[in-house]
């Protein structure tokens, strides 16, 4: 599956962040957007990544999702940042993130990961923005990644309940205290390794051993109108129709069959449908 860090969107209330102040920024860097930047996902800035979608050959909902955030891209003077003396390594199977300095051990704080609906990418990463009191779900600070296909970022929690789980739509979260106390250490360009096992999501199709995932698919189907039967997680005929009349009414080739090309759309109108907001 596609990962994605919180789609953005309109919603009732208006989603508003540091992620959506990226994507303003970034798409007025593009020529694109001419409103003030207001880190608030309003009408007009549904437009403009609309507009923007449109002019880059992909589909036009005005949602930002992995394709759109790879469209828009990184600014080259962020990337351009880097910094060895630091190094941060997040365990997405512990739930911890560890800093060194220069080899020498410093500290270790746990954390809270991506869901297995919305993981958190693994590989090697580096800080290139730094806001502090970015607000709401993003809590005291927030040290965005160079990750190129969402908004990914080492933030604090208005939830310091999730800490400990795999909780967030991919960002790592940290109880304020310690978001403060790493922000205040590390520069721009420090290298971020994200290691453990990443969920992907296997491919569903017809006579697949039984699973949570399919329970899962099969909820979200059911959420939408698609599907009526009981939450069984078998992948049998009637989960397979409820997948094929999604695909065809999203454009979809309609094979019965959920991998990568279903898997973000369903994600996406779930979201959509309980009004998740959260990073």
């Amino acid at each position: 599956m596609e990962y994605a860090s919180r789609y953005l969107r309109i919603a009732d209330p208006l989603m508003e962040g540091i992620d959506v102040r990226n994507v303003q920024e970034r798409l007025k860097e593009l020529g694109f957007f001419e409103g003030e930047i207001t880190g608030v996902y309003d009408r007009e800035t549904a437009e403009t990544v609309r507009r923007f979608q449109e002019q880059n050959g992909l589909l036009a909902d005005g949602v930002v999702g992995p394709d759109t955030w790879n469209a828009i891209g990184l600014s080259q003077e962020s990337l351009g940042y880097f910094d060895s003396r630091y190094r941060i390594v997040v365990d997405l199977d512990k739930k911890e993130l560890t800093l060194t300095e220069q080899g020498r051990y410093i500290k270790t704080y746990p954390v809270a990961v991506g869901k297995p609906s919305t993981p958190t990418p693994a590989g090697n990463w580096k800080i290139i923005q730094k806001t502090q009191n970015p607000g709401g779900p993003f809590g005291a600070r927030w040290m965005r990644l160079s990750i190129p296909w969402g908004g990914y970022g080492i933030h604090g929690t208005n939830e310091p309940e999730s800490i400990g789980q795999a909780a967030s739509h991919g960002c790592v979260r940290m109880r304020n205290e310690d978001v403060i106390e790493l922000y205040d250490i590390v520069p721009l360009g420090t290298s971020v390794e994200i290691i453990g096992q990443v969920f992907t999501g296997r491919t569903l199709y017809l006579g697949v051993e039984p699973g949570a995932d399919i329970r899962r698919i099969q909820e979200i189907l059911r959420n939408m109108g698609y599907y009526q039967g009981p939450l069984s997680g078998e992948y049998d005929e009637g989960t397979r129709d409820a997948v094929m009349a999604f695909q065809r009414d999203y454009g979809l080739i309609p094979d019965g069959v959920v991998g990568p090309n279903t898997y973000g759309p369903l994600e996406k109108l779930n979201d959509t449908i309980r009004n998740d907001v959260a990073p």
